[in-house]
């Protein structure tokens, strides 16, 4: 069973919660003149970006559609700064590969981690800028970078709060990050009831389709030869003409994700209602297929997702009045997020196992599924996880013994020894995927 410490704070939380809820429902909402959104709440505890490598991660945030209050804040680990992985000898089997990277790990413990040479050398190569203060930290320039994998990132909140810069989620994006040595793109989707649905999953979408025009545009940029690619540096008037502009003047590619983000090697990751939304964003790209190169969803993985249907499952039945998010407190989240002619428990958003919902599962991509002992939605989880197992799809299932719901990314539950377990067996699974040597790490 959870501690007495849980317990009262799942009190308080529903508390807190219930009566959000209730205000946000008693407060008329004119969609039709709030199309912008809004991405965060007033009583949201935020953490600022920081572009240096504080911690070992550097971040910034960006807004990516002028028309709506859509974000992203990037997490750059600081081990894109070490030169590039060697590729694979052609002809080596991936046992070989993984046989001797496990041997290197043993004898060298550090192996994989950026020296203090290697690290100096990319940071003298990369301009730290505070000219004016318009910007401090991290740019690179044009050069032999390591490129990471890119993993989209959706935070929970019952769709009517939580940020992707919230303090919560910045320190659980940091971990993943350094965990999994990936890129990661946190979305700050539009909330409800200021925007229903399918505001927030059009958002996920918007996001990956950006992700790929922002590898296209690199390319671009590279075969036009212009120069250092941030935002803020000096070119000749010979290399302004060359460099792509949008129309306010400022570079419309990305430095961090063009020096070091590999769009090929793609993974969502969503947690309660983001696990709804990064399922929603895996099938469209399914649906989208060649229209989506150079970005190639690899694998999902989805955090306690929230998914709900019409006929109860037997945890829908004997822990509805779990902690944190009952049953009854998340019914109130759909009714504020779904359309008043569209409400239904068996909406496509919210059941993952109605017919027709979109390409066959078959096609869907591996599926890493994240459930705990005490939540009420967990049950339906584990069908669609069974689902996809049924087509042959990789789709296994973390259960972890006396957590609840958000036992890994509420921010009373992040620093315990269970958080810390669920990232670090996150990292296995989703290193599966995006190995360039190959299934080192396996079940």
């Amino acid at each position: 069973m959870p501690s007495i410490a849980v317990k009262l704070y799942s009190l308080f939380f529903k508390f807190l919660l219930k009566h959000r809820l209730q205000n946000r429902i008693q407060t008329h909402v004119d969609e039709s003149s709030n199309q912008y959104g809004v991405t965060t709440r007033p009583e949201e505890s935020v953490s600022a970006a920081n572009p240096s490598f504080t911690d070992g991660i550097a971040t910034k945030d960006i807004h990516i559609d002028p028309s709506t209050a859509l974000s992203v804040r990037i997490f750059l680990p600081e081990s894109s700064l070490s030169p590039p992985e060697p590729k694979s000898k052609p002809g080596s089997s991936q046992q070989d590969e993984s046989d001797s990277l496990n041997h290197r790990r043993n004898s060298y413990p550090n192996i994989g981690a950026p020296t203090n040479d290697s690290r100096r050398s990319s940071l003298e190569g990369s301009k730290l800028r505070s000219d004016n203060n318009v910007y401090q930290g991290y740019s690179p320039l044009p050069q032999n970078c390591r490129r990471l994998p890119i993993m989209l990132q959706f935070h929970g909140g019952g769709w009517v709060s939580g940020s992707n810069d919230s303090v919560a989620n910045d320190i659980f994006c940091r971990r993943i990050a350094k965990l999994c040595d990936v890129i990661i793109v946190a979305v700050g989707y539009r909330l409800a009831p200021e925007n229903k649905y399918p505001a927030a999953f059009e958002d996920g979408l918007k996001v990956l389709y950006w992700l790929a025009k922002q590898a296209n545009l690199a390319e671009c940029s590279k075969s036009m030869g212009s120069g250092a690619l941030g935002v803020g540096a000096e070119f000749t008037k010979t290399q302004v003409q060359r460099h792509l502009v949008d129309a306010f003047g400022a570079s419309m590619v990305e430095p961090w994700l063009a020096a070091h983000g590999d769009p090929s090697r793609c993974v969502l990751l969503g947690v309660s209602c983001g696990a709804n939304i990064a399922d929603y964003v895996a099938r469209k790209a399914v649906e989208a297929g060649r229209l989506l190169d150079p970005v190639k969803v690899v694998a999902q993985v989805l955090m306690y997702p929230f998914f709900i249907g019409n006929v109860p499952t037997r945890s829908e039945i004997n822990l509805a009045n779990s902690y944190f998010y009952d049953k009854p407190m998340c019914l109130l989240a759909w009714k504020l997020f779904l359309p008043e002619e569209e409400f239904s428990l068996d909406h496509p958003a919210a059941n993952p196992l109605v017919p027709d919902r979109g390409p066959p599962l078959k096609f869907m991509p591996p599926t890493l599924t994240v459930v705990a002992e005490h939540d009420w939605m967990r049950d339906r989880a584990i069908a669609y996880s069974e689902a996809l197992r049924k087509v042959n799809v990789d789709a296994p299932v973390l259960e972890y013994k006396d957590a609840v719901h958000e036992f890994a990314t509420l921010d009373m539950l992040l620093n315990t020894p269970q958080a810390q377990a669920c990232a670090e067996d996150i990292a296995i699974w989703v290193k599966k995927y995006i190995s360039l040597r190959g299934h080192e790490f396996s079940y």
